[in-house]
């Protein structure tokens, strides 16, 4: 057809065409596309993430817990660093070039006649591409990480067997809050009314609005530590399905105190998704799943040539995530001798500034994010951060101040931000 994208790098540019951060939330577009493409109903285990943070690394535990025991699974995730194709993985995988244009071209043509009305927003465009791609490559089970709330994500037009609430907290709050108990509810509308949703530990205000969604839904919410723990002091796995199970010697890759609650909440995902499926649990697959699973950006420390301190990536970008990275940081015994830091416009900069100046007793560097319209002025990070904080042109320029420093430089705040930070990749 003549509209049809030619090649992948015309589907880079209409992708681009279409804003990263343009958002319509609403059912509308992705019912009338997942109908187009008879994804009404998907024909595999459809498991969603939903809240403000550990959603990717709590997929991630999940996806890799389901592929472990056999099963081609799909993992949908966002943002990315380098690549758009790192948001749709099958077996831990980016899918071929080739086959995200054919779901480029099946998606478009099944919506074009719908106008501009019909027009998806580009997370929208993304997640129906990866049902479409998912289903095409025989996925036996996806995990779908939520975008922004509940209520209108893309991901909730989805049908999902199962939905999975991280922790709760203030982000987003100009577009679905203002207060914490708007969120709550705005996310609580992911349920499936009648279906089965898991909760990892919650503020009793959180906690309280998905209990009473759930009852108005008629939806079954189950406490993840009542079927599924992680201890990382004994290094132990429980499940506690229909028959309890204890795994000796796991080790996370994942760091941090935060990680060990998203291996439980994964954990839990997968003792109710292992019923559905009939699935055995084998210690030995978890055991090795939980070892393995890795996503970038997660208290992940890099070397880089030239520059004497280990630079330590972290996507922290709100407050309840900076309190678990202090948290983290702590238990590590990780003292950065520098941190760089910006966020965007949209964040509680104010909740953020007090988190931010205790990760560190030296500089903080403050970049400017050069394309990213939605990105705060890095004077304007600077001046709440008081004389701490130095104003750098660009992240290349805040890891040529920090390159002869000792020790660890920290970097957080913003996913575009460390992005920036991340090495070419190896021609």
């Amino acid at each position: 057809m003549s509209s049809e994208l030619p090649d992948y790098a015309a589907f880079e540019a209409y992708l681009e065409s279409l804003g990263l951060f343009h958002m319509e939330l609403g059912p509308r577009r992705m019912h009338a596309a997942l109908a187009s493409l008879a994804l009404t109903t998907l024909p595999h285990l459809a498991v969603q993430v939903v809240g403000t943070n550990g959603k990717g690394s709590t997929g991630a535990f999940l996806a890799g817990l389901l592929a472990a025991h056999g099963l081609p699974t799909g993992l949908y995730l966002s943002p990315h660093f380098r690549s758009v194709r790192e948001r749709i993985l099958l077996a831990g995988k980016p899918l071929p070039e080739a086959d995200w244009l054919d779901a480029a071209n099946a998606v478009l043509a099944a919506t074009a006649p719908g106008g501009d009305a019909a027009r998806l927003t580009y997370f929208e465009l993304l997640t129906v591409m990866a049902a479409w791609m998912f289903t095409r490559q025989g996925a036996e089970a996806a995990v779908y990480e939520a975008g922004l709330g509940g209520a209108g994500d893309a991901t909730t037009a989805l049908t999902r067997d199962l939905v999975l609430f991280t922790p709760i907290g203030m982000d987003h709050a100009s577009v679905i809050g203002p207060t914490l108990t708007d969120i709550a509810h705005d996310k609580a509308l992911a349920m499936v009314p009648g279906g089965v949703a898991i909760t990892g530990p919650q503020t009793p205000e959180a906690l309280a609005v998905l209990h009473r969604e759930a009852d108005r839904l008629g939806t079954k919410l189950r406490e993840a530590g009542k079927l599924a723990s992680y201890d990382p002091s004994q290094r132990k796995a429980v499940l506690r399905g229909q028959k309890h199970l204890e795994i000796p010697h796991v080790k996370l890759r994942l760091a941090g105190p935060h990680q060990a609650r998203n291996a439980t909440l994964a954990l839990a995902g997968f003792s109710l998704a292992a019923e559905i499926l009939g699935l055995t649990p084998d210690p030995d697959a978890i055991r090795r799943a939980l070892a393995e699973t890795f996503i970038p950006g997660r208290l992940h420390l890099l070397r880089l040539p030239d520059m004497q301190a280990g630079l330590l990536l972290d996507c922290a970008h709100n407050p309840p995530a900076l309190t678990a990275l202090t948290e983290a940081l702590a238990s590590l015994a990780i003292k950065p001798t520098a941190v760089i830091y910006t966020c965007l416009a949209d964040k509680d900069l104010d909740a953020m500034i007090p988190l931010v100046r205790n990760l560190t007793t030296g500089r903080i560097y403050v970049p400017e994010l050069p394309g990213i319209s939605r990105a705060r002025p890095a004077a304007e990070v600077a001046k709440a951060l008081g004389p701490q904080a130095h104003v750098v042109e660009d992240p290349a320029a805040a890891l040529q101040a920090v390159r002869e420093l000792p020790g660890t430089v920290l970097a957080c705040g913003s996913m575009y931000l460390l992005a920036a930070l991340f090495p070419a990749p190896a021609s």
